[in-house]
């Protein structure tokens, strides 16, 4: 659970939540996450989605009574407005274009509210990529609708984690997100690093209060290339990069390009620790910069699947996201882990404190 810095804050965080898909398991998490009277002390948090929809499947879940649930009528709701065709069309556990176009107009109305002043973040619920295509919305992820909405070119999705065994804090940075594989060699260039490198660096200083971190930066090929035998892109620009960037920033410890299959390591001893103790020897990293996707997504998942959080850094704003799906297959059965939503939340509460103090 993160913990907010009661001296930092001068005015209570204001966080808009969305409630994802509704036909997935958005609304149980949040609702779960809200029923633990520690979640959500520290800031002021509205619910962003359609009314009705909500009462509908809290009444749904109700149903079961070994689950913990809040009464959305104890909370502050921002009711998003949707076509009779489209609530009509909406299942829980099934996947379409009314839960995709639903999904969408809850992120819009969030970010709308928030670019105008009337939140200090967004708490994202899950959402399903392909509903919001099958709806006509052709994003990557929320992500990317983010940056739209918010005028930026410059961003990144970092997941945070911090381990229930030792209280140490995983930070890993994607250079590249949602594209197929096969386009990793080619999107990933010593400008677009550079980009990255600079928003972790000023990610760590910002919102972690590290000015002078330790930055672990992984290879793209087997064994970091071994000199050009098993790849040329260490070898043909990424070390020269990785030097550049040493001579440029004096103040940092730059570390790489590490071999990805030992990357992650020191993270993992750090993680789960010396008989729940972290050991100073690990020297883990502040911050880990994997090139594409699943280099970063598979360890973090492995460590800290039910209470890992996605952030997306370089907006004028801070987002936070539960690092899970919309898991139709098991909506509405009261199943669900509220872990990670929990997690996302108190982050989320947490990043906006300290902003608010350093203004």
């Amino acid at each position: 659970m993160y913990q907010l810095n009661q001296d930092n804050v001068k005015r209570r965080p204001r966080l808009a939540l969305t409630l994802g898909d509704p036909a997935g398991i958005g609304t149980e998490v949040i609702l779960k996450a809200l029923a633990d009277s520690e979640v959500g002390q520290g800031c002021d948090l509205t619910l962003v989605g359609n009314r009705d929809l909500l009462l509908k499947n809290y009444t749904n879940l109700r149903q079961n009574e070994n689950i913990k649930l809040v009464n959305p009528a104890e909370l502050s709701v921002l009711d998003v407005s949707l076509d009779s065709n489209i609530k009509d069309a909406i299942t829980l556990g099934v996947e379409n274009a009314a839960s995709g176009a639903a999904s969408f107009a809850y992120m819009e109305a969030a970010i709308g509210h928030t670019l105008a002043g009337k939140f200090d973040g967004i708490v994202t619920g899950p959402i399903a990529k392909s509903a919001w295509k099958a709806a006509g919305y052709n994003y990557p992820g929320q992500t990317e609708l983010l940056a739209e909405k918010a005028g930026v070119d410059k961003f990144g999705m970092l997941f945070v984690a911090r381990s229930p065994h030792t209280n140490w804090t995983l930070r890993t940075l994607l250079a590249t997100t949602h594209i197929p594989l096969c386009q990793v060699p080619q999107k990933l260039t010593p400008e677009l690093m550079t980009q990255k490198l600079d928003l972790l660096v000023e990610c760590l200083d910002l919102d972690f209060g590290i000015e002078n971190g330790r930055i672990a930066i992984a290879g793209l090929n087997p064994h970091s290339g071994e000199r050009g035998q098993l790849g040329r892109e260490e070898a043909d620009w990424l070390i020269a990069w990785l030097d550049s960037e040493r001579k440029k920033r004096k103040n940092l410890i730059l570390e790489g390009p590490i071999p990805p299959d030992t990357m992650w390591v020191k993270p993992g001893q750090a993680w789960y620790g010396n008989s729940g103790v972290e050991s100073k020897s690990q020297n883990p990293a502040d911050g880990y910069l994997a090139l594409y996707h699943d280099q970063g997504l598979i360890p973090v998942k492995l460590m800290a699947f039910d209470r890992a959080v996605n952030t997306t850094i370089g907006l004028p704003f801070v987002r936070t996201s539960p690092d899970h799906g919309t898991a139709f297959d098991i909506a509405s059965k009261g199943i669900a882990d509220a872990t990670s939503m929990k997690a996302a939340i108190d982050l989320g509460s947490e990043l906006v404190s300290v902003r608010l103090g350093n203004r």
